[in-house]
């Protein structure tokens, strides 16, 4: 069953997430596992947020790229232990730059605890990933996706999304 696992991942290597086609599902940490299950193979994949619409096509693109290897595998969604923008890789992360996306900044320690009230965090400079200006303002808390921020570079005065870290 080994050599089933480890093709599966070989298949999903570079399965691109839908909203974001430059990035593979593995780069961005939602691709946590393939292992052998009770009723066989099964991948785990966990969403950047609980509410995230994407899932529903990640899930038909993990279950359709095996099926196009002929391997059968369960697609299981697993909430905890939540997903964090840590996950991603460094590779993601720059891909994401350069596709005009600022990556995340790290988190700190700590920080993935749910606060119902808490102090205002503090403001983080976003440099933009057009020209590098740290001459950024934040536009909308909620860009193309809720993950991300509307910022806008007050130099070149291109908008881009910022991936929120969580």
């Amino acid at each position: 069953m080994s050599a089933n696992v480890d093709a599966a991942w070989a298949a999903l290597e570079d399965l691109a997430d839908p909203e974001i086609p430059v990035i593979s599902l593995r780069e961005l940490g939602i691709l946590r596992d393939v292992r052998v299950g009770a009723d066989g193979l099964e991948v785990v994949i966990t969403p950047t947020y609980s509410g995230c619409p994407a899932m529903s096509q990640i899930e038909d693109d993990v279950r359709s790229t095996l099926l196009a290897k002929g391997i059968s595998a369960r697609v299981v969604t697993q909430l905890a232990p939540a997903w964090t923008t840590d996950w991603m890789s460094e590779a993601g992360k720059a891909k994401l730059h350069a596709y005009g996306i600022a990556p995340p900044h790290q988190t700190p320690a700590g920080s993935n605890v749910v606060r119902f009230i808490s102090k205002p965090a503090k403001v983080e400079t976003v440099p933009c990933p057009h020209c590098g200006s740290a001459h950024t303002v934040e536009s909308s808390h909620f860009g193309s996706t809720a993950c991300k921020a509307l910022y806008k570079c007050l130099d070149c005065q291109e908008p881009f999304d910022y991936f929120k870290p969580y």
